[in-house]
């Protein structure tokens, strides 16, 4: 049973379904780390007066802080589960032509993420028995002519978990990599076909159904065959995507 966790990105729709998903599932204790100050606190209230969870918050911004030194970590103990979801599409026409939008979209989608992953991965936390799932996207599996920093960010994203996925082969920690497709959120308002939405709530209860998994999935589970099929497209297809 997950009973506490730390969340990074908290304020993203499929975080805030994860922790009240969780609330009703009996955990008692959170950790919320996001940009919004207000927004977090605001989900901090919501899983104090539902649940009496006990709930800590602070803020953090990926596109400056992307350091181990600027990492802020809470002084609350251990948690079951260190959740990210953190990421963003920024604006892909921008950041064809502007280099700095297109760094935000890396900072915001993997480079800003790397100290806390590495502050989460430490050997004495790979030893003990614990959670880390990471929010990554089927963008990262073949680019894309629309999106393709966003696709560029993610798949550096599935690949440094990837890695620390077979670190952890054999030990108590397991690393879940979660392949989301398209939600329906406002980030994907007027950027995805509203047939293949699914929403954050349904996310999280597919993700709470089986806790202990590990490895790499994909959400909904019928991503997988339709991204084997994309993967395999000529450029004169794949170009029009």
């Amino acid at each position: 049973m997950i009973r506490s966790v730390f969340v990074l990105g908290s304020t993203s729709d499929v975080a805030k379904a994860i922790c009240l998903e969780l609330g009703r599932r009996g955990c008692s204790r959170f950790h919320l780390l996001a940009r919004n100050g207000v927004a977090n606190q605001q989900l901090a209230s919501v899983l104090q007066q539902r649940f009496a969870a006990v709930v800590s918050t602070d803020t953090t911004d990926l596109l400056a802080d992307a350091s181990l030194e600027q990492v802020r970590w809470p002084e609350v103990g251990e948690f079951d589960l260190y959740l990210v979801t953190a990421g963003s599409l920024g604006d892909a026409e921008l950041a064809r032509c502007d280099a700095g939008e297109a760094l935000r979209i890396l900072a915001a989608n993997v480079s800003g993420l790397i100290p806390w992953i590495t502050a989460i991965a430490t050997p004495e936390r790979l030893a003990r028995f614990g959670r880390l799932w990471v929010f990554s996207s089927v963008a990262a599996d073949r680019g894309r002519p629309s999106n393709y920093h966003y696709g560029a960010a993610k798949a550096a994203l599935t690949a440094l978990c990837e890695g620390l996925l077979l670190r952890c082969h054999g030990k108590p920690f397991a690393v879940r990599i979660i392949k989301a497709g398209f939600m329906a959120t406002p980030m994907t308002v007027g950027k995805a076909p509203s047939a293949l939405c699914v929403t954050p709530g349904s996310v999280a209860r597919d993700l709470l159904r089986r806790p202990n998994r590990r490895g790499i999935e994909y959400l909904p589970w019928w991503w997988s065959p339709l991204m084997l099929l994309i993967r395999h497209l000529p450029d004169s297809i794949a170009s029009k995507l």
